[in-house]
């Protein structure tokens, strides 16, 4: 199942600096698979604000000389979309800077520690990590300052792909860091927050009406790829119905699945995961309630064949 080119360049020199506005930058990885995510940064004028770190050392080493480079200003504030390490392990490096997330990131990565999920990946350099949650944390909104930018930390008020995502706003350019809210060209992952938490916090986006979305993986994009992973989630709970009538388990389901429309998505793998967590939410579970993460990671090596081929 486990099928990839090798002939992309998918190291930390082929990330590519996108101005989505004036001052406002999106920092862009491909292929935007696994740990593989997007950042983004704010020329404050005298400082610099970043929207996220990376998974490696290597990774964020270069988003860093990425965004000093092209704002001139050193990093004073680093923003976290949620606690997932490939927009959280490279925090410590930002030694100049504070870190603002959810209340509920600095919890869950406190709890994890430095989770790099060995057994579940093959081919990681993680280089040397430290571990450092957010210093400042908030519950629903807050707003930060930028020069002559207004950014809006808003959580979608539920859990979605974590129990801690927070959507970074610039109403004024109405430019949107989504973080894994939205994925361009790869299969949404709700196995730590819920699949129907999920749609309603595509919800809470279309109501911003953002002219620009930078997502957490893929290519920059606009509201229009809201419907193909509201699609998508729509058809993991069909999906889930379905098995659950018929006494199938979510991986005995997702070898059998017809993936039709999104049979040429990314991390195919992530299906049975997605399952595991609809499963537990026709049997009652809130959105974001703890549920075995291990059986399901099990699932996805199952499915996959092997450990998913990362190339972080």
């Amino acid at each position: 199942m486990d099928v990839v080119s090798t002939d992309q360049d998918r190291s930390a020199a082929a990330a590519s600096v996108q101005e989505v506005t004036e001052g406002v930058f999106a920092y862009v990885q491909p292929d935007g698979s696994w740990w593989i995510n997007n950042c983004g940064f704010l020329d404050g004028g005298d400082h610099t604000v970043l929207i996220d770190t990376c998974s490696t050392e290597a990774r964020t080493r270069a988003l860093l000389a990425a965004s000093t480079g092209t704002t001139g200003s050193t990093v004073t504030k680093v923003i976290n979309t949620h606690h997932h390490g490939d927009h959280t392990h490279g925090n410590y490096l930002a030694s100049d800077a504070v870190v603002i997330g959810h209340r509920k990131t600095r919890e869950a990565m406190l709890d994890a520690g430095l989770d790099t999920y060995e057994g579940l990946f093959s081919g990681s350099d993680w280089g040397h990590l430290e571990l450092r949650p957010p210093e400042i944390v908030f519950d629903d909104r807050l707003t930060v300052y930028a020069g002559g930018h207004t950014i809006e930390l808003i959580h979608p008020g539920h859990a979605a792909h974590t129990t801690n995502d927070v959507l970074v706003w610039l109403p004024e350019q109405r430019v949107l860091f989504s973080g894994d809210l939205v994925f361009n060209g790869g299969s949404p992952f709700a196995l730590m927050g819920s699949v129907a938490g999920s749609r309603a916090a595509l919800d809470v986006i279309r109501e911003l009406e953002p002219r620009v979305i930078v997502p957490g993986h893929g290519p920059v994009c606009d509201l229009s790829q809201l419907d193909p992973l509201d699609a998508y989630l729509a058809f993991v709970q069909r999906l889930a119905e379905q098995g659950k009538e018929s006494g199938r388990t979510p991986l005995e389901l997702a070898r059998e699945a017809d993936l039709g429309e999104f049979a040429g998505w990314g991390e195919l793998e992530r299906l049975p995961a997605n399952l595991h967590r609809a499963y537990a939410e026709l049997d009652g579970a809130e959105w974001g309630a703890e549920i075995d993460l291990v059986a399901a990671s099990v699932d996805m090596v199952t499915y996959n064949g092997g450990p998913v081929r990362c190339f972080n």
